[in-house]
């Protein structure tokens, strides 16, 4: 029987990337739960934060990803801090939760220039997101499998998709 996949990781590991060309390679939907949580609020992410703060922004998240794990078993992309908030992890039920593995230097890399994230505003984006990391990995490494994800896209998403379809029922 099919169960989700659930892509977690630092911002700048590629789960919506990814998660968009696993989807495609397994030939099921994908939903990013940052463009759900969007659409709903009706203003983008860094707004949402600026005017309502991040716990406004988790509530909304964790509905979202309730949504999400409500529908048919399909690829999901939270966002990076959502594995970390208590009981999101337990409430994916028999999801394939996956890390998306990747360097703090080479996350920020892939995000230089990126003003979409209001956590990792400000002068050094590499050292907010090597504190993130100390402050979540634990909480990733909960999930069920872990993919290295400094190298090219459609490596990572082969990866992910082989193990959707050996641990996942695809």
């Amino acid at each position: 029987m099919k169960r989700h996949v659930v892509l977690v990781g630092l911002p700048g590991s590629g789960k919506t990337t990814v998660g968009r060309r696993a989807a495609e390679l397994l030939r099921t939907a994908f939903t990013d739960i940052d463009q759900v949580v969007v659409s709903a609020a009706g203003i983008p992410v860094a707004e949402l934060f600026l005017a309502q703060g991040e716990p406004q922004f988790r509530r909304l998240e964790r509905a979202a990803m309730d949504g999400a794990m409500d529908a048919p078993p399909h690829v999901v992309a939270p966002g990076a801090g959502w594995a970390a908030e208590p009981g999101n992890l337990e409430a994916t039920g028999a999801a394939l939760l996956i890390y998306l593995r990747i360097s703090p230097a080479a996350a920020a890399e892939r995000l230089r220039g990126d003003m979409s994230r209001p956590l990792l505003s400000g002068e050094d984006p590499e050292h907010r997101i090597r504190d993130l990391l100390v402050k979540r990995e634990t909480w990733y490494r909960r999930a069920g499998a872990e993919v290295e994800a400094g190298v090219p896209v459609e490596d990572v998403a082969g990866a992910v998709a082989r193990l959707a379809r050996e641990r996942a029922g695809w």
